[in-house]
């Protein structure tokens, strides 16, 4: 059993990339994985069985998306009924970290989701997608998993999975998209400009800001108020954002805030006090392409919020970099 816990350490980081990609949550993601290896235990205990398998991480691959699909197939009508906008559980890690690359594709024109591989963005997006679509189009155009197993996994033809990932791929890079290809150094720029456009107070400068189609989704899971529909356009989402960031201004010393990576992309974790007296924590994640915002996505639902690394007194708005 030491030996079995072994080799699927080596593979957990991947999958669990694999499983968060499918699922956009990580503590659904996680499930998937412990399933996972109850699975490969199981079934590899016996040493005979075990050499039957020549390809243990395609082995493990297949059989966690296999679990995902069936997640995902029962998520679609609980998110349905999920009071207002929704957003995936945030991946929240130092500034300085690095963005996970481990386990994706290489970079050929046909993986379209390439850049998109990190952020919220893409994750967004993906909840467009039928539950066959979504994992045909992250086995194969992000993690380069073969159309055979992808068809194997989906239980049809590999003419089939192809053409699920080819729609999903045109459903993803669609115009009304919010694109996010920015490097890190971008992406910091933009959000110092952000900080600083909100505490103007001022709608011009955060309006050159944003893209002319920018979209505002807020997930308070019903607990906070919260917009119940995207807020869309730069000058809509521009009066909205000051309404909501202004306030940090206004009240900054009771606003703890520090730059984070958001599943990988830079944002802003933000804690304060509700007028109720209720603590509120948050996470923005910014989508940005060629300069400006495509996308402000916030996340205020404590149950999606309560793996956050704590803000210290010294984490004051605006934040420090």
């Amino acid at each position: 059993m030491r030996d079995l816990a072994t080799e699927f350490e080596v593979e957990r980081g991947r999958l669990l990339a694999v499983a968060h990609r499918m699922l956009g949550s990580r503590s659904e993601a996680e499930d998937a994985v412990q399933e996972t290896w109850l699975r490969y235990a199981g079934a590899l205990a016996d040493p005979a069985a075990r050499a039957e398998i020549r390809e243990l991480p395609a082995w493990l691959t297949t059989t966690c998306a296999r679990i995902c699909l069936d997640v995902l197939r029962s998520a679609r009508v609980r998110r349905e009924a999920y009071p207002g906008q929704w957003l995936p559980e945030p991946v929240v890690s130092p500034a300085g970290a690095a963005a996970p690359t481990d386990g994706y594709a290489p970079d050929p024109a046909e993986r379209a989701v390439r850049t998109d591989q990190v952020g919220t963005a893409l994750l967004v997006v993906l909840e467009r997608l039928a539950p066959e679509q979504r994992v045909a189009l992250v086995l194969h155009d992000v993690f380069a998993v073969p159309f055979a197993r992808v068809a194997d996994v989906l239980g049809t033809t590999e003419v089939a999975a192809r053409q699920l990932a080819s729609r999903a791929r045109r459903a993803v890079t669609a115009p009304d998209v919010p694109r996010h290809t920015a490097d890190p150094g971008e992406q910091r720029r933009v959000l110092e400009a952000f900080v600083a456009a909100t505490e103007s107070g001022e709608l011009d400068p955060l309006l050159r800001l944003l893209a002319p189609d920018v979209v505002f989704i807020g997930d308070s899971g019903g607990h906070f108020p919260a917009a119940r529909r995207p807020v869309v356009g730069a000058d809509a989402v521009g009066r909205f954002t000051l309404g909501l960031f202004g306030r940090a201004g206004r009240y900054a010393h009771r606003v703890l805030a520090r730059p984070v990576l958001v599943d990988g992309v830079l944002g802003l974790q933000l804690e304060t006090v509700h007028t109720d007296g209720r603590p509120i924590r948050m996470v923005t994640a910014l989508a940005v392409h060629e300069g400006r915002i495509t996308g402000v996505f916030n996340q205020l639902n404590p149950e999606k919020l309560t793996d956050l690394p704590p803000l210290g007194d010294d984490d004051r708005w605006p934040p420090r970099w």
